[in-house]
């Protein structure tokens, strides 16, 4: 299996896993997005909470230049971690959420 093809399996495995969580108080739930031409993947929550309309995204990766950006990740999850148990190398892990200048503080790649 290539680079490419193990990173994109490495996120929907992930991001399959989290589809799958069922929420009490909203009426809805979490809905896989992919665009696997782009290299776009996430998970985005939509329902309704009460009268109040739902619309999230809590997780978001993106394959860009061969390492995996994580976008977003408003999860308790440490993705990262989980990336690296599928054999995602830290430096091609990218806190793309951070700013640039805070990256280098990460345990991950910079760019």
């Amino acid at each position: 299996m290539d680079k490419l093809k193990k990173y994109e399996q490495a996120i929907l495995d992930i991001l399959s896993e989290y589809a799958k969580i069922k929420y009490a108080n909203i009426t809805g739930g979490n809905e896989l997005i992919v665009d696997k031409e782009n290299h776009r993947y996430q998970v985005v929550t939509i329902g309704w909470e009460g009268s109040r309309f739902v619309h999230d995204c809590p997780l978001h990766f993106d394959i860009i230049g061969g390492k995996i950006w994580v976008q977003q990740n408003m999860t308790e999850w440490e993705v990262g971690e989980m990336l690296e148990a599928r054999g995602v190398p830290k430096h091609d892990i990218v806190a793309g959420f951070l700013p640039p200048e805070l990256r280098e503080y990460s345990e991950y790649a910079v760019a």
